[in-house]
């Protein structure tokens, strides 16, 4: 059965019955830096399926979420992946309400650090940055050193930016943008987020 890439499916092949596709990839391909952005609903979800699309194809994903520290169902599921991606919170089991705190703000420009040296270590083909935008609205760190990551990287690293309100400097930096929009959301009718669907 063809796959919607017009490829052929690897199902049949792989190890075991569903086991991950045991294929040679180009470690050196080329690669871009994306950003997910916009007030729409999507972003983190089409960077988790972006990671899990690399881990089938036998690269290796570092997936930091930033102003995020409550576990969800994604990473029930990606314990499952955690030979082909790694994942890490650097944020607080609340949402910053104004004003971050202290510890909110060291916690972030330490995953930014690690994002960074993740992304030079030559161990990961891609690197999320999930909720970068949005900690630089909250002034968790400045755009310059996101900016700094964008600059740094490797060209056969692919590197994701997820987040509302991208500055225009970093969408500038970017090769590819994506703007989430609503048009439309349950939320306004009172639904509130459901597991395996929004959390």
């Amino acid at each position: 059965m063809p796959c919607p890439c017009g490829q052929p499916s690897s199902i049949g092949k792989a190890q075991g019955q569903y086991g991950l596709r045991s294929i040679t990839q180009d470690k050196d391909m080329k690669g871009y830096v994306q950003i997910y952005t916009g007030n729409g609903k999507g972003k983190t979800t089409a960077a988790l399926g972006l990671a899990l699309r690399a881990a089938g194809a036998g690269l290796k994903v570092y997936f930091a979420q930033f102003m995020k520290g409550i576990k969800c169902s994604e990473h029930a599921a990606l314990i499952r992946l955690s030979d082909q991606i790694t994942i890490r919170q650097y944020g607080s089991k609340s949402f910053i309400s104004d004003i971050p705190t202290e510890e909110e703000i060291k916690a972030a420009r330490r995953g930014l650090a690690e994002g960074k040296e993740a992304m030079l270590s030559g161990n990961f083909q891609v690197v999320v940055l999930d909720e970068a935008n949005t900690a630089i609205i909250y002034n968790l760190f400045p755009t310059d050193d996101l900016l700094d990551v964008i600059r740094n990287k490797p060209d056969n690293v692919e590197l994701v930016i997820t987040g509302r309100g991208a500055d225009p400097r970093v969408i500038e930096a970017a090769d590819l943008v994506t703007e989430m929009k609503e048009v439309k959301h349950y939320y306004q009718k009172g639904v509130t987020a459901r597991d395996g669907i929004e959390k």
